[in-house]
C-alpha cells in the first residue's frame, strides 16, 4: 500500500513523520504532505483554487479528485489511498465528517480514503501518553497533565503548553502565533519519539492508528484476492 497523507500544519507533520513508520511496517510506502492552515471546504466544490494557497480543505477537492484519476489505473497489488488529519477545533463533529463524506462521493473516480480527526487539535494526541510527555519534559506540571480529560473541548494546545511551557499558555501567546507554532513543533519532535502507539489514551488517535493499520491490511487483503 501506498499512502498519502495529508495534515492541516508543520507540527502535524513533524509528528507524523516520527509516528507512521512506528505503526506499519516497511512494506508500505507513504507520504506526508504539510499544509499552511485547515481552511474551508468551498461551497462550489467543482470551483478551482489557486494550488499555490496551501490551505488543506480549500484544496482538498482538488486533491481527492487528483488522487482517484491517479489510482484508478493502479495494480491491484500495489493500491493507493488517502489519509485526511486535521483539527476539529470548534466544529461540530458529525456535520464536519459528513460534509467530507459528501465531499468524497462527488469524486468519481474516488480513492480509497480517510478522515482522521483530532479532537479537539493535534496536542490531544500528545496528550494522550503522559508517560511520553514527562520523558520529553521531565519537568512537566502533573496536576496540569491530570486534570486533562482526554479528547475534550478545552484549549488542547494551551494545556499542553501549562504543562510544559515556562509561564503556560499566557506567556506563550505573548510572543505571538508564530512563536506558538514553532512551539507546536518542539513538542512534536520532542514527545512523539516516546509515545507508545498501542497505549494512547486519546480516541481521535486510537482512530487514526487503527485507520492506518486497516489500509495495510485492506491491501494485503487485495493481494491475495
Amino acid at each position: 500500500m501506498h499512502i498519502e497523507i495529508l495534515v492541516e500544519d508543520q507540527s502535524g507533520k513533524k509528528a507524523l513523520d516520527i509516528l507512521v513508520p512506528m505503526l506499519i511496517d516497511e512494506n508500505h510506502t507513504y507520504r506526508i504532505h504539510s499544509y499552511k492552515g485547515i481552511g474551508r471546504i468551498p461551497k462550489d466544490i467543482k470551483s478551482v483554487n489557486d494550488a499555490k494557497k496551501r490551505i488543506l480543505l480549500d484544496q482538498l477537492p482538488r486533491l481527492l479528485k487528483g488522487y482517484g484519476q491517479t489510482y484508478k489505473s493502479w495494480p491491484k497489488e500495489n493500491p493507493g489511498a488517502v489519509i485526511v488529519v486535521c483539527d476539529l477545533d470548534d466544529k461540530c463533529l458529525k456535520a464536519f465528517r459528513e460534509e467530507l463524506y459528501a465531499l468524497l462521493k462527488s469524486c468519481n473516480p474516488k480513492p480509497e480514503t480517510r478522515f482522521c480527526i483530532a479532537i479537539e487539535e493535534g496536542e490531544a494526541w500528545l496528550l494522550g501518553d503522559k508517560n511520553a510527555i514527562l520523558k520529553a519534559f521531565p519537568r512537566a506540571k502533573m496536576r496540569v497533565l491530570n486534570q486533562y480529560e482526554n479528547d475534550s473541548i478545552c484549549g488542547t494546545w494551551e494545556c499542553l503548553a501549562d504543562a510544559v511551557f515556562p509561564g503556560g499558555a499566557q506567556e506563550l501567546k505573548k510572543k505571538g502565533w508564530q512563536a506558538v507554532g514553532a512551539e507546536k513543533s518542539i513538542w512534536a519532535e520532542r514527545i512523539t519519539p516516546h509515545m507508545d502507539g498501542d497505549n494512547n489514551l486519546s480516541p481521535s488517535f486510537c482512530y487514526f492508528r487503527d485507520q492506518l493499520r486497516e489500509l495495510a491490511t485492506w491491501s494485503l487483503n487485495q493481494e491475495s484476492e
